[in-house]
């Protein structure tokens, strides 16, 4: 009798553990062409992507320049030849994100696969790269909207992982990071203090030399700016063409011009957002 109530107390005991344990992460899905990297508790896994974002290069106006890097960059690492982590910074909603998105379109075909990692998770960059060192396809690991702020431990894991650790760089992963800031951390007016002049040469303080050292990790660095009136005007009409609009006219060229003005920007995101309100309109009407 005594044996039998501590045989039930223990089975007891041991489902309450067990209810109390993180779910085991699913297996792993390598059929995927897409993923982002989750950690839900105490063990990541690459979460496949259902619906990844087809983006065309066809559709990125006005970042020829940028768009001939950066595609020479990926063909580069798709056919196993040396290739560069990229940093594509500058101007919002001038097609940073959306040009990585295209470029990996472009060779997804050919084994190009494409995970996306968070801010929070750069300090699981280690192991994300392992998970993949040995897998036969190519791997872009994307960081998109990037920055950190004093004190981020992100900053070091990343740092790290582009060319900083004991262990040799992975020969299928590059890192493609977007950022509005060029160094990647805040820039205060004290640290120019800092400089010295030493027999007429500059020497930045130390903390302008700790951010920029991690943008100079980056092999090809890629600015973008923000577009001129026809630039802009150019980008609209693209948009409006490819999303099935009328006819572009005098009417909609003062349409768009105005819609810049309003939201104090001119930018492919801008005129894409013009596009989409004007074009669903014109179909609203003739529904």
């Amino acid at each position: 009798m005594y044996f039998q109530q501590l045989i039930d107390r223990t089975d007891t005991l041991l489902a309450k553990l067990e209810s109390s344990l993180p779910p085991t992460p699913p297996a792993q899905d390598w059929q995927a062409v897409a993923y982002r990297w989750r950690k839900p508790h105490d063990h990541g896994y690459l979460q496949p992507v259902a619906h990844p974002h087809r983006v065309q290069l066809s559709d990125l106006q006005n970042v020829d320049l940028q768009k001939d890097r950066l595609l020479a960059n990926t063909r580069q690492f798709v056919r196993g030849q040396l290739a560069n982590n990229v940093l594509l910074t500058g101007a919002r909603g001038c097609g940073k994100s959306s040009l990585v998105k295209a470029v990996w379109n472009e060779f997804r075909d050919q084994g190009l696969r494409l995970i996306e990692v968070e801010k929070t998770h750069l300090v699981d960059l280690p192991d994300i790269v392992a998970l993949v060192a040995d897998r036969p396809e190519q791997y872009l690991i994307f960081c998109d909207d990037l920055s950190f702020e004093e004190g981020d431990w992100g900053y070091q894991a990343l740092k790290t992982a582009l060319d900083g650790s004991i262990a040799a760089p992975s020969a299928n992963v590059l890192i493609y990071a977007t950022s509005n800031r060029r160094h990647l951390l805040p820039e205060y007016h004290d640290e120019n203090r800092q400089t010295r002049y030493v027999d007429g040469e500059i020497h930045p303080g130390e903390a302008t030399e700790e951010k920029i050292a991690l943008s100079e990790r980056f092999g090809l660095w890629l600015s973008f700016y923000g577009f001129s009136q026809d630039e802009y005007l150019t980008a609209c009409r693209h948009w409006c063409t490819t999303l099935g609009g009328s006819a572009w006219d005098n009417a909609a060229e003062r349409e768009a011009l105005q819609w810049a003005q309003g939201r104090g920007a001119r930018n492919g995101r801008v005129a894409w957002q013009f596009a989409r309100d004007r074009v669903g309109q014109e179909k609203s009407r003739d529904a």
